[in-house]
């Protein structure tokens, strides 16, 4: 399955929960899409449950059913809690750092933020949204007009986000640190990450 490139309002009313910003459209139908949306409910069995975890997540990060699949086979390899190590493999994702960051006002946003080049990383432009950060690293807006003011207005749409303490940002040099991997008690806590470790071990 591909990367979703639909409403993302959708989604969220699929689910009963908010993994993109709330849009208007939820605002106006609180219910599930479709003609039977708000009165039908459907039971859910215990695989369409793990299912259901996995592509939130998958959805959340806007990656495509195969990268899912092999990021948390490396996640499996790593020593330690497979669920943990899989979080921890995707919220370290460049993309997903730009967003936190306040770079750019979305997932979606921030891996075509690093799509386009907009990113440097310890001087070097770097343009592959699923590169992994490590401690220590240093995430900067490239000197370019262009790259400046995108930064500028995801820094304006995001004043009232705050930055995750692992992370440290520079706002009016438009730089990012990495002071140290985040804790497992910083990692997304409103998807049950062990579902989908027992999901890919059926």
């Amino acid at each position: 399955m591909s990367r979703n490139h639909g409403p993302t309002s959708k989604i969220n009313r699929r689910f009963g929960q908010n993994i993109f910003p709330v849009s208007k459209a939820e605002e106006r139908k609180p219910y599930p899409p479709g003609i039977h949306g708000p009165t039908k409910r459907r039971k859910v069995s215990e695989y369409g449950t793990g299912l259901n975890e996995k592509q939130k997540l998958r959805l959340m990060y806007g990656l495509s059913e195969k990268q899912f699949r092999l990021t948390f086979a490396r996640a499996k390899k790593q020593s330690g809690v497979t669920g943990e190590n899989f979080l921890r493999l995707l919220h370290t994702r460049l993309d997903n750092v730009i967003y936190l960051l306040g770079f750019a006002r979305t997932r979606r946003a921030a891996r075509q933020f690093v799509g386009h080049g907009h990113i440097s990383i310890n001087g070097h432009k770097v343009d592959i949204a699923s590169y992994s950060v490590s401690p220590g690293d240093e995430i900067e807006v490239r000197d370019r007009t262009s790259s400046r003011q995108l930064a500028t207005r995801g820094m304006e749409e995001n004043q009232q986000r705050a930055v995750p303490a692992w992370l440290a940002v520079d706002n009016n040099n438009y730089k990012g640190l990495i002071n140290r991997l985040p804790a497992a008690e910083e990692l997304p806590t409103e998807i049950n990450v062990q579902l989908i470790v027992e999901f890919y071990s059926r």
